[in-house]
């Protein structure tokens, strides 16, 4: 029997109860599919800084290093936010994508067919949606040396550093044209390189990495019109490649995009590790209500499943289950529209559970 150990970090606000309701979903795999996995929880985020004044304990970092993949739930909240920033809750994600060298950030943005009508663009401009956005993780603005607010001859002056190099860059898009050749075979690289240096040599580097992907068609666009071309054309787009910072807004802009950030999942992906969370934040307004989607994080898992350990049929039963019951017109407070079944967070897993079931018996 196949062993996988899953570093579990819950985090803050509804990331205990989303998490919770994933592992439930992981544990039906293993019923169906004969593997085992192995949960050991860590802390991180707020809940580590009350616990051990640290928001990335060492103990933390020990288990994921350890471990063959992780789950996050969430971390931060208002309790924190007075905290400096070198010790808020936040640090801990920065810290640890940074440790665990997960530099490829997946963020797929998939419109469901019965939640069409979430997306705030017309329904015969966003029906069939089912885009990547591949972002650069440890690099960019948000690492760069020198940084921070200094004084010039009595002026306040903000530095941030845009830095890349080639390797950071070739690493990345490689991973982007690896996802681009299992999926629909085209990539959209994303720069400024009309005015920017760093944004030259990341051209540069995708034009001589597309040479060992001859079967991936590839395209480039300026991160200004890429913006516009998202919400004008976003079934064109499969796998988008790009930097941390364009990577960050483009993705959430392929949020509002798709309808809801409550259904949308990541996978935060190195050579030696990886770490999978929902996209939506700790939402620490509804926690502790039992009303949070835990979508997000269930399809998160399943992408766990898929890229950490080889269990592609495992990935595609949960994402089948997941649609069966959106069709079914089971809806969490935040996906809900008038003529549907409005659950709990609890409740929405029992369902995709159920089809989880049902669908195996469909096929046997």
């Amino acid at each position: 029997m196949r062993v996988f150990r899953v570093a579990v970090l819950k985090g803050d606000g509804i990331g205990p109860e989303t998490v919770s309701e994933a592992l439930r979903v992981l544990k039906k795999v293993e019923e169906i599919f004969g593997v085992t996995f192995h949960f050991e929880e860590g802390l991180i985020g707020g809940e580590a800084i009350d616990k051990k004044g640290d928001p990335l304990p060492d103990e933390t970092l020990d288990l994921c290093k350890r471990s063959d993949a992780v789950l996050l739930g969430a971390v931060g909240g208002p309790k924190w936010d007075d905290l400096p920033t070198e010790k808020r809750p936040e640090k801990g994600l920065l810290r640890i994508r940074k440790e665990l060298d997960l530099y490829a950030n997946l963020r797929p943005a998939k419109v469901w067919e019965p939640l069409i009508d979430a997306s705030p663009l017309k329904p015969e401009v966003v029906k069939g949606t089912d885009m990547v956005v591949v972002r650069e993780l440890t690099g960019d603005l948000y690492y760069g040396e020198p940084r921070g607010v200094f004084e010039e001859k009595g002026v306040r002056v903000g530095i941030n550093t845009m830095r890349y190099t080639e390797e950071e860059i070739r690493r990345v898009v490689r991973k982007a044209f690896e996802v681009a050749r299992r999926r629909r075979r085209k990539l959209t690289s994303v720069d400024k390189s009309n005015v920017l240096e760093v944004s030259r040599l990341w051209r540069e580097v995708v034009e001589e990495e597309r040479k060992n992907f001859p079967e991936v068609e590839v395209e480039h666009l300026y991160v200004d019109n890429c913006a516009m071309q998202m919400v004008r054309r976003p079934t064109d787009f499969d796998v988008i490649v790009t930097s941390n910072m364009f990577g960050d807004i483009l993705s959430d802009e392929a949020g509002v995009v798709v309808g809801s950030l409550g259904m949308l999942p990541s996978a935060s992906l190195g050579d030696k590790h990886a770490l999978y969370e929902p996209v939506h934040g700790s939402a620490p307004d509804i926690a502790g209500k039992g009303i949070a989607n835990p979508i997000a994080t269930i399809l998160s898992a399943s992408m766990m499943l898929r890229f950490s350990f080889g269990l592609s049929e495992a990935s595609d039963l949960v994402e089948k289950a997941v649609e069966r019951t959106l069709e079914e017109g089971w809806r969490t407070p935040d996906i809900y529209s008038e003529g549907c079944k409005k659950v709990g967070t609890k409740e929405m897993t029992d369902r995709i559970i159920e089809n989880m079931e049902r669908l195996r018996d469909e096929v046997a």
